[in-house]
Protein backbone atom coordinates (compact mmCIF):
# COMPACT_ATOMS: atom_id res chain seq x y z
CA UNK A 1 0.00 0.00 0.00
CA UNK A 2 1.14 3.28 -0.79
CA UNK A 3 2.59 5.78 1.91
CA UNK A 4 0.22 8.58 0.41
CA UNK A 5 -3.07 8.20 -1.47
CA UNK A 6 -4.89 10.15 -4.26
CA UNK A 7 -8.09 10.74 -5.54
CA UNK A 8 -10.97 12.30 -7.86
CA UNK A 9 -13.95 12.14 -5.55
CA UNK A 10 -16.86 14.83 -7.29
CA UNK A 11 -15.22 18.84 -7.53
CA UNK A 12 -12.16 17.43 -5.07
CA UNK A 13 -8.78 15.85 -5.56
CA UNK A 14 -8.22 14.19 -2.58
CA UNK A 15 -4.47 13.39 -0.67
CA UNK A 16 -4.42 11.00 2.45
CA UNK A 17 -1.31 10.69 4.12
CA UNK A 18 -1.06 6.51 4.88
CA UNK A 19 1.69 6.01 7.28
CA UNK A 20 -0.84 5.77 10.51
CA UNK A 21 2.13 3.50 12.16
CA UNK A 22 4.52 5.59 11.59
CA UNK A 23 2.24 9.15 12.83
CA UNK A 24 2.13 9.85 9.03
CA UNK A 25 5.73 10.56 8.83
CA UNK A 26 6.58 12.66 5.50
CA UNK A 27 8.90 10.67 3.39
CA UNK A 28 11.06 11.96 0.64
CA UNK A 29 8.68 9.44 -2.23
CA UNK A 30 5.81 11.27 -0.46
CA UNK A 31 7.38 14.95 -1.40
CA UNK A 32 7.82 13.61 -4.98
CA UNK A 33 4.61 12.42 -5.07
CA UNK A 34 2.66 15.19 -3.66
CA UNK A 35 4.72 17.72 -5.67
CA UNK A 36 3.21 15.72 -8.95
CA UNK A 37 -0.20 15.52 -7.62
CA UNK A 38 -0.53 18.70 -7.13
CA UNK A 39 1.02 19.95 -10.46
CA UNK A 40 -1.49 17.73 -12.40
CA UNK A 41 -4.82 19.32 -10.14
CA UNK A 42 -3.20 22.62 -10.70
CA UNK A 43 -4.17 22.32 -14.94
CA UNK A 44 -6.57 19.92 -14.34
CA UNK A 45 -10.69 22.18 -14.77
CA UNK A 46 -12.21 19.55 -12.83
CA UNK A 47 -10.74 19.66 -10.44
CA UNK A 48 -11.70 22.57 -8.29
CA UNK A 49 -10.04 22.15 -4.60
CA UNK A 50 -7.92 19.95 -2.69
CA UNK A 51 -8.38 18.64 0.39
CA UNK A 52 -5.83 16.64 2.68
CA UNK A 53 -6.39 14.15 5.50
CA UNK A 54 -4.92 11.40 7.14
CA UNK A 55 -5.23 7.71 8.13
CA UNK A 56 -5.57 6.72 12.21
CA UNK A 57 -6.76 9.01 14.87
CA UNK A 58 -3.10 9.99 16.26
CA UNK A 59 -1.22 11.91 14.19
CA UNK A 60 -2.29 14.16 10.60
CA UNK A 61 1.60 14.02 10.69
CA UNK A 62 4.19 14.32 13.07
CA UNK A 63 7.00 15.27 10.83
CA UNK A 64 9.59 14.23 8.45
CA UNK A 65 10.97 11.14 8.57
CA UNK A 66 13.67 12.51 10.91
CA UNK A 67 15.28 8.86 12.10
CA UNK A 68 16.27 7.82 7.92
CA UNK A 69 17.85 11.29 8.00
CA UNK A 70 19.47 10.79 10.91
CA UNK A 71 20.65 7.37 9.72
CA UNK A 72 22.15 9.51 6.23
CA UNK A 73 23.90 11.84 8.24
CA UNK A 74 25.69 9.19 11.04
CA UNK A 75 26.55 7.30 7.64
CA UNK A 76 28.33 10.27 6.49
CA UNK A 77 25.88 10.84 3.81
CA UNK A 78 24.93 14.58 4.34
CA UNK A 79 24.52 15.63 0.54
CA UNK A 80 22.12 12.93 0.27
CA UNK A 81 19.92 13.84 3.21
CA UNK A 82 19.91 17.37 2.26
CA UNK A 83 18.21 15.85 -1.17
CA UNK A 84 14.61 15.49 1.01
CA UNK A 85 14.65 19.43 2.30
CA UNK A 86 15.77 20.83 -1.12
CA UNK A 87 12.25 19.04 -2.17
CA UNK A 88 10.42 19.30 0.39
CA UNK A 89 10.91 23.38 0.98
CA UNK A 90 9.85 23.53 -3.09
CA UNK A 91 6.30 21.50 -2.34
CA UNK A 92 5.44 24.28 1.04
CA UNK A 93 6.21 27.28 -1.69
CA UNK A 94 3.78 25.32 -4.27
CA UNK A 95 1.43 25.06 -1.66
CA UNK A 96 1.41 28.58 -0.36
CA UNK A 97 0.91 29.60 -3.92
CA UNK A 98 -1.95 26.86 -4.69
CA UNK A 99 -4.36 28.49 -6.85
CA UNK A 100 -6.88 26.41 -5.97
CA UNK A 101 -8.04 26.06 -2.50
CA UNK A 102 -6.24 23.68 -0.19
CA UNK A 103 -7.83 22.83 2.21
CA UNK A 104 -6.06 20.28 5.37
CA UNK A 105 -8.10 18.60 7.66
CA UNK A 106 -6.09 17.94 10.68
CA UNK A 107 -7.31 15.78 13.31
CA UNK A 108 -4.48 14.65 15.07
CA UNK A 109 -0.54 15.51 15.97
CA UNK A 110 0.76 17.73 13.29
CA UNK A 111 4.02 19.12 13.80
CA UNK A 112 7.13 19.76 11.70
CA UNK A 113 6.88 18.70 8.28
CA UNK A 114 2.95 17.71 8.78
CA UNK A 115 2.81 21.65 9.27
CA UNK A 116 4.69 22.27 6.02
CA UNK A 117 2.04 20.31 4.33
CA UNK A 118 -0.97 21.51 5.85
CA UNK A 119 -0.17 25.82 7.09
CA UNK A 120 -0.03 27.05 4.17
CA UNK A 121 -2.74 26.14 2.54
CA UNK A 122 -5.60 28.32 1.83
CA UNK A 123 -8.29 26.14 4.32
CA UNK A 124 -6.86 24.44 8.13
CA UNK A 125 -9.62 23.02 9.88
CA UNK A 126 -9.03 22.12 13.57
CA UNK A 127 -10.82 18.73 15.17
CA UNK A 128 -11.15 18.16 18.40
CA UNK A 129 -7.42 16.08 18.49
CA UNK A 130 -5.62 18.74 16.49
CA UNK A 131 -2.34 19.48 18.25
CA UNK A 132 -0.01 21.34 16.95
CA UNK A 133 3.69 22.18 17.97
CA UNK A 134 7.48 23.04 16.58
CA UNK A 135 9.58 20.81 18.58
CA UNK A 136 12.74 21.32 16.76
CA UNK A 137 14.96 22.67 19.05
CA UNK A 138 14.12 19.78 21.49
CA UNK A 139 16.27 17.03 19.37
CA UNK A 140 18.87 20.02 17.63
CA UNK A 141 17.59 20.63 14.88
CA UNK A 142 15.11 24.46 13.65
CA UNK A 143 11.66 25.23 13.16
CA UNK A 144 11.49 24.44 9.20
CA UNK A 145 9.01 23.96 7.07
CA UNK A 146 8.47 27.87 6.47
CA UNK A 147 8.21 28.63 9.81
CA UNK A 148 10.56 31.58 9.53
CA UNK A 149 7.59 33.47 7.94
CA UNK A 150 4.53 32.05 9.85
CA UNK A 151 5.97 31.97 13.07
CA UNK A 152 6.54 35.88 12.94
CA UNK A 153 2.89 36.28 11.97
CA UNK A 154 1.81 34.64 14.98
CA UNK A 155 -0.24 37.02 17.03
CA UNK A 156 1.97 39.48 19.81
CA UNK A 157 5.11 37.14 20.61
CA UNK A 158 3.19 33.30 20.58
CA UNK A 159 5.50 32.48 17.40
CA UNK A 160 8.52 32.90 19.53
CA UNK A 161 7.12 31.22 22.62
CA UNK A 162 6.11 28.39 20.27
CA UNK A 163 10.10 28.28 18.62
CA UNK A 164 11.49 28.24 21.57
CA UNK A 165 9.37 25.81 23.42
CA UNK A 166 7.68 23.93 21.66
CA UNK A 167 4.76 23.34 23.42
CA UNK A 168 0.93 22.29 21.77
CA UNK A 169 -1.40 24.45 20.80
CA UNK A 170 -5.02 22.77 20.78
CA UNK A 171 -7.75 23.29 18.72
CA UNK A 172 -8.86 26.54 20.22
CA UNK A 173 -5.00 27.88 20.31
CA UNK A 174 -4.80 26.90 16.62
CA UNK A 175 -7.39 29.02 15.95
CA UNK A 176 -6.55 31.83 17.71
CA UNK A 177 -2.60 31.80 16.52
CA UNK A 178 -4.19 31.72 13.17
CA UNK A 179 -2.91 28.43 12.74
CA UNK A 180 -6.22 27.10 11.64
CA UNK A 181 -8.74 28.91 9.89
CA UNK A 182 -11.80 27.14 11.07
CA UNK A 183 -12.60 24.63 14.28
CA UNK A 184 -15.29 21.49 13.42
CA UNK A 185 -15.96 18.91 15.85
CA UNK A 186 -14.47 15.51 15.01
CA UNK A 187 -18.02 14.05 14.82
CA UNK A 188 -18.50 16.10 11.51
CA UNK A 189 -15.23 15.14 9.94
CA UNK A 190 -16.84 12.64 7.18
CA UNK A 191 -20.09 14.47 6.99
CA UNK A 192 -17.63 17.44 6.16
CA UNK A 193 -15.48 15.55 3.46
CA UNK A 194 -18.75 14.89 2.13
CA UNK A 195 -19.80 18.40 1.75
CA UNK A 196 -15.94 19.67 0.60
CA UNK A 197 -16.41 17.22 -2.23
CA UNK A 198 -19.74 18.99 -3.95
CA UNK A 199 -19.97 22.06 -6.13
CA UNK A 200 -20.78 24.35 -3.23
CA UNK A 201 -17.61 27.01 -2.19
CA UNK A 202 -15.70 26.03 0.08
CA UNK A 203 -15.97 28.73 1.98
CA UNK A 204 -19.51 28.21 2.22
CA UNK A 205 -19.30 24.73 3.36
CA UNK A 206 -16.59 25.53 5.84
CA UNK A 207 -18.68 28.65 7.41
CA UNK A 208 -21.76 26.19 7.77
CA UNK A 209 -19.60 23.65 9.90
CA UNK A 210 -17.89 25.59 11.83
CA UNK A 211 -18.01 26.37 15.44
CA UNK A 212 -16.86 28.97 17.82
CA UNK A 213 -13.12 27.80 18.94
CA UNK A 214 -13.10 29.24 22.28
CA UNK A 215 -10.00 29.87 24.50
CA UNK A 216 -7.22 27.07 24.78
CA UNK A 217 -4.54 27.27 27.37
CA UNK A 218 -1.74 29.00 25.28
CA UNK A 219 -4.27 32.07 24.90
CA UNK A 220 -4.93 32.10 28.58
CA UNK A 221 -1.50 33.47 28.81
CA UNK A 222 -0.96 35.86 26.03
CA UNK A 223 -0.52 39.13 27.85
CA UNK A 224 2.29 37.31 29.98
CA UNK A 225 3.91 35.26 26.69
CA UNK A 226 3.87 38.58 24.49
CA UNK A 227 5.67 40.65 27.15
CA UNK A 228 8.11 37.67 28.57
CA UNK A 229 9.29 36.83 24.90
CA UNK A 230 9.54 40.06 23.71
CA UNK A 231 13.18 39.82 24.27
CA UNK A 232 15.96 40.07 21.19
CA UNK A 233 18.26 37.62 22.80
CA UNK A 234 17.28 34.06 23.95
CA UNK A 235 18.75 35.38 27.16
CA UNK A 236 17.05 38.34 28.21
CA UNK A 237 13.97 36.25 27.16
CA UNK A 238 15.35 33.68 30.04
CA UNK A 239 15.73 36.81 32.28
CA UNK A 240 12.38 37.68 32.08
CA UNK A 241 10.90 34.90 32.70
CA UNK A 242 13.23 33.82 35.86
CA UNK A 243 12.14 37.52 37.32
CA UNK A 244 9.02 36.82 36.55
CA UNK A 245 8.85 33.00 38.27
CA UNK A 246 10.63 35.14 41.32
CA UNK A 247 7.49 37.71 41.57
CA UNK A 248 5.50 35.37 42.95
CA UNK A 249 2.84 37.14 40.66
CA UNK A 250 -0.03 34.99 38.87
CA UNK A 251 1.81 33.98 36.46
CA UNK A 252 5.36 33.03 38.51
CA UNK A 253 4.83 29.01 38.39
CA UNK A 254 4.10 28.71 34.55
CA UNK A 255 7.48 31.16 34.33
CA UNK A 256 9.24 29.28 36.48
CA UNK A 257 8.29 25.75 34.26
CA UNK A 258 8.63 27.70 30.57
CA UNK A 259 12.47 28.89 31.79
CA UNK A 260 13.17 25.00 33.08
CA UNK A 261 11.79 23.74 29.62
CA UNK A 262 14.05 26.09 27.45
CA UNK A 263 17.16 25.62 29.37
CA UNK A 264 16.97 21.50 28.70
CA UNK A 265 16.57 22.46 24.61
CA UNK A 266 19.64 22.54 22.12
CA UNK A 267 21.43 26.45 23.04
CA UNK A 268 22.25 26.41 19.85
CA UNK A 269 18.75 25.52 18.09
CA UNK A 270 17.34 28.51 20.66
CA UNK A 271 19.45 31.41 19.38
CA UNK A 272 19.19 30.33 15.83
CA UNK A 273 15.38 30.42 15.88
CA UNK A 274 15.08 33.56 17.59
CA UNK A 275 16.70 34.63 14.93
CA UNK A 276 14.75 32.89 12.50
CA UNK A 277 11.66 34.74 14.17
CA UNK A 278 12.92 37.89 14.28
CA UNK A 279 14.04 37.64 10.72
CA UNK A 280 10.93 36.90 9.67
CA UNK A 281 8.93 39.49 11.20
CA UNK A 282 6.45 41.38 8.77
CA UNK A 283 7.29 44.91 10.56
CA UNK A 284 11.06 44.79 10.47
CA UNK A 285 12.80 47.14 8.61
CA UNK A 286 13.83 44.25 5.76
CA UNK A 287 10.73 41.71 5.57
CA UNK A 288 11.82 38.46 4.40
CA UNK A 289 9.32 37.27 1.56
CA UNK A 290 8.11 33.52 1.65
CA UNK A 291 10.48 32.14 -0.98
CA UNK A 292 13.56 34.19 0.63
CA UNK A 293 12.12 32.82 4.12
CA UNK A 294 12.47 29.62 2.53
CA UNK A 295 15.99 30.13 1.33
CA UNK A 296 16.91 30.89 4.41
CA UNK A 297 16.16 27.66 5.66
CA UNK A 298 17.54 25.73 3.42
CA UNK A 299 21.20 27.74 4.28
CA UNK A 300 20.06 26.80 7.61
CA UNK A 301 19.73 23.33 7.27
CA UNK A 302 22.85 22.69 5.33
CA UNK A 303 25.04 23.94 8.07
CA UNK A 304 22.91 21.94 10.63
CA UNK A 305 23.08 18.09 8.93
CA UNK A 306 27.06 18.84 9.26
CA UNK A 307 26.78 19.91 13.34
CA UNK A 308 26.35 18.03 16.46
CA UNK A 309 23.32 18.64 18.23
CA UNK A 310 20.87 17.32 15.46
CA UNK A 311 22.45 13.90 15.69
CA UNK A 312 22.69 13.82 19.91
CA UNK A 313 19.37 15.27 19.68
CA UNK A 314 17.80 12.53 17.73
CA UNK A 315 19.54 9.94 19.67
CA UNK A 316 18.61 11.04 23.11
CA UNK A 317 14.70 11.35 22.04
CA UNK A 318 14.11 8.86 19.16
CA UNK A 319 16.65 6.15 18.80
CA UNK A 320 18.39 5.98 22.67
CA UNK A 321 15.18 7.67 24.22
CA UNK A 322 17.74 8.84 27.70
CA UNK A 323 16.14 12.01 26.96
CA UNK A 324 19.49 13.08 28.11
CA UNK A 325 21.18 14.97 25.17
CA UNK A 326 24.59 16.54 25.22
CA UNK A 327 24.60 19.81 23.36
CA UNK A 328 27.30 21.36 21.60
CA UNK A 329 28.01 24.24 23.33
CA UNK A 330 25.82 22.80 26.53
CA UNK A 331 25.49 26.52 27.53
CA UNK A 332 24.10 29.62 26.03
CA UNK A 333 27.36 32.13 26.47
CA UNK A 334 29.20 29.63 24.53
CA UNK A 335 27.27 30.23 21.28
CA UNK A 336 28.74 33.20 20.04
CA UNK A 337 26.59 36.09 17.60
CA UNK A 338 29.36 34.61 14.73
CA UNK A 339 28.22 31.27 15.03
CA UNK A 340 24.28 31.61 14.27
CA UNK A 341 25.38 34.15 11.62
CA UNK A 342 27.13 31.53 10.02
CA UNK A 343 23.94 29.25 9.55
CA UNK A 344 22.40 32.17 7.51
CA UNK A 345 25.24 33.08 5.67
CA UNK A 346 25.05 32.50 1.37
CA UNK A 347 26.21 29.04 0.27
CA UNK A 348 28.87 28.46 -1.84
CA UNK A 349 26.64 27.14 -4.18
CA UNK A 350 23.98 25.01 -3.96
CA UNK A 351 21.41 27.45 -2.69
CA UNK A 352 18.17 26.47 -3.01
CA UNK A 353 16.54 26.63 -6.28
CA UNK A 354 12.30 27.42 -6.15
CA UNK A 355 10.45 27.44 -9.54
Amino acid sequence: MSDILFERRGAAGIVTLNRPKALNAVTLGMVHALSAQLAAWADDDAVTRVIIMAKGERAFSAGGDIRHLYDLGKAGRQTEALRFWRDEYPLNVAIKNFRKPYVALIDGIVMGGGVGISVHGSHRVAFDRFSFAMPEVSIGFFPDVGATWFLPRMPGELGTYCALTGERFNAADGVAAGLATHRVPSSRYGALVDGLTGTVSVDAVLAAFAEPAGEGPVLARRSAIDRLFAGDTVEAILAALDGEAASGGTDAEWAGKTAALMRTKSPLSLKVALAQVRLGAANSSDPCDFATCMRTEFRIVSRIVYGHDFYEGVRAVIVDKDNRPRWQPAALADVSDAEVARHFAPLDGGELVLP
